[in-house]
């Protein structure tokens, strides 16, 4: 979906959402830029302040990271569309217990003003 300039019109779509208590807390409004880090290491991103999350919660629903160096043959739209990839926070160890796929929500993550 990304390739498909259709498809990529209007906003930018990579952003990390934050409630707004949990933005404020940080120094963070719309459009600065955050660093979300986990054990495994750090990313940045636009901040979309929303009340549609819970506090404490945050969410980076178009983290597909189409910047990345070596981008598939095609794909010129899609990486000319930019975001880091939340592959490169999220630890491929952490298993989910009742299904044996990978946990990919509830990673916990610290978030500070890049």
């Amino acid at each position: 979906m990304h390739n498909s300039v259709r498809l990529t019109k209007g906003r930018t779509r990579f952003t990390m959402q934050m409630h707004p208590d949990d933005a404020a807390a940080r120094g963070l409004a719309d459009g600065d830029t955050a660093v979300i880090s986990t054990d495994i290491g750090s990313i940045e991103a636009p901040v979309e302040v929303t009340d549609r999350l819970m506090p404490g919660v945050v969410s980076l629903p178009h983290g597909y990271g189409h910047d990345r160096a070596g981008t598939p043959t095609g794909w010129r739209h899609a990486a000319a569309q930019g975001g880091a990839s939340v592959n490169d926070i999220t630890d491929s160890r952490r298993i989910d217990p009742l299904s044996g796929n990978a946990a990919v929500q509830a990673v916990p993550v610290t978030v500070t003003r890049a």
